[in-house]
């Protein structure tokens, strides 16, 4: 199927001049537009068709509701957990916190899908855990959008962080490299401002555990923790262990809270796929959104060919490898971090993303749907190869 009969609708706007621009957006908070002499935000919008955009908003309802059920399902099941490559040092923080009730196990996630140009929409993966793209999405978005007089579904975004976050009330945010890295600094800061509250902002290297208490680089105790921190490093970094230790003790909360790693695991797709097929858990109305949204995944690699293979805690295209149809490697991303090396690895079926054309070139196109305080609430466009990876480029999603 071609642009012109796509559910998109690219808007060029390469002929406005980039530099005010790229100022107005820092000073609203977006301050990686441009990454050193490199153009991060795309001059262009796309346009997706109205029917398209609530027909995703639809799905992410219920595939909302359809990991919470797996979840609740997976809790306490020692075997799962191990299927789901959750690393052991977290088990006991996992069956000794109280599960969240339902719809807010995570309160601040991500959905990616690839949307094909006939608007056939597939679930790539859930990051429940730790999601950036929240000022491109909350912020720069809405504002491109209104500067080209096109419809944002994104405006709520800020009031649900407000009331996510007036009932987690974190005393603190955190970032690895904090005031240096760009956009993770820039996240914490967009979440804390518009929660409303007096949260203070830390480098989580600066962060020590004392006996089963947080406390930062003036000893200052730290009892709620909002943290860009993936979960499944506390397996892996040095004084992981004493984290999970501090939020097994009830010393530290930690938002997300530790259940979202299970929605986190690329593996919870695989086994509701697995439960799917084996006429498990879910109901007719449930086993149809299952069939329509969600690609065939497996914690073997079944498929002859024409299948992606990735880490079920791959971040940013790490680890992602792309067969073709002859069950040959055809792609795979070089950039980001191999997390298969340290956990298991699904196999998952290729969807097909839009491809698209701008004054910078052709790129596909991955749109990504928020679901904050249990409400899909703002979309986030990112263009890249075929794997969406770190060199993707932001470019802002309105609605026709």
């Amino acid at each position: 199927m071609s642009e012109q009969q796509s559910v998109f609708e690219i808007l060029d706007q390469s002929e406005l001049e980039r530099g005010p621009r790229v100022k107005a957006l820092y000073e609203l908070g977006f301050t990686w537009a441009d990454l050193e002499e490199e153009e991060y935000w795309l001059d262009a919008i796309a346009v997706m068709r109205r029917d398209t955009y609530k027909e995703l908003e639809e799905a992410s309802s219920k595939l909302w509701a359809i990991l919470d059920k797996a979840v609740r399902y997976v809790h306490l099941k020692h075997d799962l957990y191990e299927l789901l490559g959750i690393p052991p040092v977290l088990w006991e923080m996992l069956d000794g916190c109280p599960m969240p009730q339902e719809g807010f196990i995570s309160r601040y996630a991500r959905f990616d899908f690839a949307i094909a140009h006939d608007g056939t929409i597939k679930l790539l993966e859930l990051n429940a855990d730790t999601p950036t793209g929240y000022v491109e999405a909350s912020i720069a978005t809405p504002w491109i959008c209104d500067q080209a007089g096109v419809y944002s579904p994104n405006q709520g975004m800020k009031e649900q962080v407000a009331a996510a976050w007036q009932i987690e009330r974190p005393d603190t945010a955190a970032c690895v490299a904090y005031g240096s890295h760009l956009e993770d600094s820039g996240t914490i800061e967009a979440l804390v401002k518009h929660s409303g509250l007096d949260i203070q902002c830390v480098d989580c290297l600066d962060l020590w555990v004392d006996n089963g208490i947080l406390k930062d680089g003036g000893d200052r105790v730290i009892e709620r923790m909002f943290a860009l921190y993936p979960k499944e490093w506390m397996a892996v970094d040095e004084g992981g262990d004493a984290l999970a230790y501090a939020v097994e003790q009830g010393n530290l909360q930690l938002y997300n809270g530790p259940h979202s790693i299970l929605l986190q695991s690329k593996g919870l797709v695989a086994a509701v796929w697995g439960m799917y097929e084996l006429g498990l858990l879910f109901d007719k109305e449930e086993r149809e959104t299952i069939l329509r949204y969600i690609l065939p995944t497996y914690n073997k690699p079944v498929f002859s060919g024409n299948f992606v293979s990735k880490s079920v805690f791959g971040r940013e295209g790490g680890s992602v490898r792309m067969f073709d149809d002859s069950g040959a490697l055809e792609l795979e991303d070089e950039d980001g971090y191999d997390s298969s090396q340290l956990f298991p690895t699904v196999y998952q079926k290729r969807a097909d993303l839009a491809r698209i054309t701008t004054s910078e070139g052709e790129f596909h196109l991955l749109t990504g749907m928020f679901v904050i305080n249990g409400k899909p609430c703002g979309m986030l466009g990112r263009a890249g190869g075929l794997i969406t990876g770190n060199a993707s480029h932001f470019i802002a999603l309105g609605v026709r």
